[in-house]
């Protein structure tokens, strides 16, 4: 008997034997997976139209990295980060008949029996001054009882100031239903944007995130698309426009991959694109730029080539839906930052430098040098602004700003503002 080849067979055996969890953090390489099992209504089930590529297996969730505690539940599936005591990210798809709902809310919050490492509990939150703000929200999960129960476990709950559970946040959940009910299916993920040195709530050090985001996927021909949110923590009233991004920017912001399960190509092209005016509420529907009732006027943003856009709006701050992410900075309390064109100049490179740290490819004619979107790195003044505004910087402070991964800027800076060039 060959002893040798038998100690090598048992020791690769124990090897593999060994698994643990960790807390959804960004590894090299994906581990497959069971799919997760839906149980759903036969009417559901039925009404449901999966992307047209029938190879193509649960396109809503993310890349699943080794070591990521995966928590499958009947309406979705969630990637529990133990270091922050929630979900890094809940995947689901909702179709027409999901989003009618039926059952009603139970308000029944409990620790969630699925999490290996223990969730969240209610002495977490309590007297904490923050909502139990759902991931998937109790209104897509609305088709069933359990569905319904399962919605209100604490592993899909983040902390929320209850002005932003409660009205933006809100807003754009209500929004998603809307999408999905004018679609056969729409592929949702939602979650906080997580990072080292967030403050903490409660016995379990739940964190509070500074940023919310969902992406959302439409799968079904003839149009095909997809969008992002990036949504600060805080109140707000502008429109959900203003907080539309690339899911590629989501993907640089959270360190996730996104929608892995599509071909290549499809990926990177629905991925790079943010098409605001794509997303509509179907027939007799309005855009997510809601208009007002004021007189149309001309958008006051400015177009890559440095000219003033040319579309027509009644959205309140100005800005049409193409130029919409011109209104604001995502930043709490939603500072405004504009830039006008220059009335004259030759067309020139922007100056300005990109978050990767490369050149702006943007052409521009403004005089300082700078397009729209980096007119803050023209030394704290625009265009527009008065004369004396060199002589209204103050001290040296920190800047107020926060990076990508949530954490404060670390520049000095003297501008009025309290923020950098860059923020």
């Amino acid at each position: 008997m060959n002893y040798r080849a038998v100690l090598i067979h048992f020791l690769t055996l124990l090897f593999l034997s060994i698994a643990g969890t960790s807390s959804c953090e960004a590894k090299p390489a994906p581990r497959a997976i069971p799919p997760p099992v839906h149980v759903k209504p036969e009417d559901t089930a039925s009404a449901k139209k999966k992307p047209s590529d029938p190879e193509i297996k649960n396109p809503e969730l993310p890349l699943i990295r080794p070591g990521d505690q995966i928590v499958r539940h009947t309406g979705y599936t969630l990637c529990y980060s133990e270091t922050h005591e929630q979900a890094a990210w809940v995947a689901y798809d909702l179709t027409r008949s999901e989003a009618a709902g039926g059952y009603e809310r139970t308000n029944k919050f409990i620790p969630d029996p699925s999490v290996q490492t223990g969730s969240a509990t209610a002495a977490d939150y309590a007297n904490s001054g923050y909502d139990r703000g759902h991931l998937a929200p109790a209104g897509d999960m609305g088709w069933s009882a359990i569905t319904m129960s399962e919605s209100f476990y604490y592993s899909n709950m983040s902390p929320q100031e209850p002005s932003f559970n409660r009205g933006i946040w809100k807003k754009l959940e209500e929004q998603v239903r809307a999408w999905a009910n004018a679609d056969s299916v729409l592929y949702v993920v939602t979650g906080p944007v997580l990072s080292e040195g967030l403050p903490t709530i409660g016995p379990n050090m739940v964190s509070v995130p500074r940023y919310y985001y969902k992406v959302l996927l439409d799968f079904n021909k003839p149009g095909f698309k997809a969008i992002g949110f990036v949504l600060p923590n805080a109140p707000s009233s502008l429109p959900l426009s203003s907080f539309a991004v690339s899911v590629d920017s989501v993907e640089r912001l959270t360190g996730l991959d996104f929608f892995p399960a599509l071909p290549d190509g499809a990926e990177d092209l629905l991925e790079s694109d943010c098409c605001v005016n794509c997303w509509t509420m179907g027939t007799g529907g309005s855009m997510i730029t809601a208009p007002n009732s004021g007189a149309s006027v001309q958008c006051k943003g400015t177009t890559q080539a440095g000219n003033r856009c040319r579309n027509m709006t009644r959205n309140e701050n100005g800005y049409c839906h193409v130029h919409a992410a011109q209104a604001m900075t995502l930043m709490p309390g939603g500072a405004q930052e504009e830039a006008q064109p220059a009335a004259s100049g030759a067309t020139a490179q922007c100056k300005g430098i990109t978050q990767a740290g490369n050149r702006c490819r943007n052409m521009t004619r403004n005089e300082n040098g700078y397009c729209h979107v980096h007119a803050a790195q023209a030394g704290g003044s625009f265009n527009n602004a008065p004369s004396s505004a060199p002589s209204q910087l103050g001290p040296s402070v920190q800047c107020s700003g926060t990076t990508a991964s949530g954490a404060r800027c670390k520049r000095m800076t003297r501008n009025p503002s309290g923020r950098c060039y860059q923020h």
